[in-house]
């Protein structure tokens, strides 16, 4: 099915129906087991952590197993795409004593949704290679932010309509799942080698030993390259551009995350049924600024602008958002939905970026879905830790004082992130030329070996001497 539409078309396909399985109903589901089954707030904020917490466990393994599993990874898809459909779903079903149901629902969810980001990012890699992943990568997540604006509209619409009875706005989500399903098949497979960052079989065949460090005599094949294992985990995980990506991943999640349930219970007080157009709108407007963001960002990139200044720009609409939303508390809720302005300029960028500097820092070896798990639990963490003292600031200092405390906090990765991140533009193929050149040396090294190991001949009284 793969020759029926074109790679970048099935993959904008794919990418919009994913998008609609994101996290952005957890919210609707918040309200509907308030609001209709009775859960008290601890009860209803278990359940939404939970598959957070589980993700923020998993996405790291799940990144490594994209990375290693000899398995199509499109598989790998299929199944994430389905287990995330229907776990997310299966609050239609839920009872109002049922609490354990519904946890294992959500840590179904967070295992499954942890496979859909590094198996999407792993197959664009796989069939455009490092230099087309930017510019395909940016329209699968635009059309991902047009799949969660879609979805916001059709679950908010549906809710309004038949609050207090808001379940069967799920059903948005499985009817996507359902849809990803049939069209992952149209992706192709790409080559499995560069899904994870490392010379393909094709680069391999292209180099030529006029490119390479190495005595123009030497009996190694270009092809020895293939050779060489990925770069260990702990040289990846110590460089100093990923501990400070992962950093600033945690703090702005950190700060950001709360803020939308904050800004959702200023604007809709007790009413819930007001509430959920506002939070709908509130969602639509910020996924609408992502999208515009992210063709912006993307068009940038393209001609040649740095990832740190847009990345920085992500970071520093944070708190700029904080202190519109303090200052508007009062003011009427145009003003207060007007904010999500800012959290689609940072969401939309920082989520553009993001995988470009993962593409940067591990190109050329072999751990690139890893370094995405990895960063992606961080941002995790940070989410996770938000919601929960966020709310406890609210529930002890209100809503002004929890908004104040994200204010401050925004400002960290914007610091750490301006003074000791190195701009990464062009790493990607420094990197992967370095590896090359590691992998063809080791290939050189392989051949003496062998070469070595022909030379010698067993003497008859079970000793071996070098024939010189």
């Amino acid at each position: 099915m793969s020759n029926l539409l074109s790679p970048k078309i099935a993959f904008a396909i794919v990418s919009f129906c994913i998008g609609q399985l994101g996290d952005g109903l957890n919210i609707f589901q918040g309200i509907y087991l308030n609001v209709e089954l009775g859960w008290n707030e601890t009860s209803v904020g278990i359940a939404l952590s939970l598959m957070g917490l589980t993700a923020l466990l998993v996405q790291t393994v799940a990144g490594d197993i994209v990375d290693k599993t000899s398995f199509d990874r499109r598989f790998f898809l299929v199944i994430a795409s389905i287990f995330t459909a229907a776990s997310a779903s299966a609050v239609m079903i839920v009872q109002g004593d049922e609490h354990l149901f519904m946890y294992a629902t959500k840590i179904v969810e967070g295992i499954a949704s942890s496979f859909i980001i590094p198996c999407l990012a792993a197959l664009t890699l796989a069939n455009f290679g490092p230099d087309r992943f930017d510019e395909i990568m940016a329209s699968n997540i635009f059309w991902g932010h047009v799949g969660s604006v879609t979805a916001a509209l059709a679950a908010g619409g549906v809710a309004y309509a038949m609050y207090p009875d808001i379940k069967y706005c799920f059903l948005v989500i499985g009817i996507s799942g359902i849809v990803a399903v049939f069209f992952i098949g149209f992706l192709p497979q790409g080559d499995h080698m560069m899904g994870r960052g490392l010379v393909s079989q094709k680069e391999n065949a292209l180099i030529s030993k006029s490119d390479l460090p190495i005595d123009s005599n030497s009996s190694s094949s270009p092809n020895d390259i293939k050779e060489l294992e990925p770069t260990s985990y702990a040289e990846i995980f110590s460089d100093r551009k990923t501990v400070i990506l992962s950093l600033t991943l945690f703090f702005f999640h950190f700060s950001n995350a709360n803020i939308l349930l904050v800004l959702g219970e200023i604007m809709g007080g007790d009413d819930g049924q007001n509430a959920i157009p506002l939070i709908a709108g509130a969602i639509v407007i910020a996924q609408l600024t992502m999208s515009i963001a992210t063709v912006v960002g993307g068009k940038l990139t393209t001609s040649g602008m740095g990832r740190k200044p847009l990345f920085l720009l992500g970071l520093i609409s944070l708190p700029i958002r904080c202190l519109l939303i303090v200052y508007w508390k009062d003011a009427a809720k145009g003003f207060l939905l007007s904010t999500q302005v800012m959290d689609g300029i940072g969401g939309g960028l920082l989520d553009l970026i993001h995988p470009f500097l993962i593409a940067d820092i591990t190109y050329g070896t072999g751990r690139f879905n890893v370094l995405m798990g990895l960063t992606v639990s961080f941002k995790g963490l940070g989410a996770t830790l938000s919601n929960f003292l966020g709310q406890m600031a609210v529930e002890y200092f209100g809503h002004a004082a929890s908004i104040m405390g994200s204010f401050v906090i925004s400002l960290l990765p914007i610091v750490l992130f301006h003074v000791f991140m190195p701009e990464t533009l062009g790493d990607r193929s420094s990197n992967s030329s370095e590896f090359n050149t590691k992998m063809f040396k080791c290939g050189e090294e392989k051949n003496k070996s062998e070469q070595l190991e022909l030379e010698m001949r067993d003497n008859g009284d079970g000793n071996y001497r070098v024939l010189t």
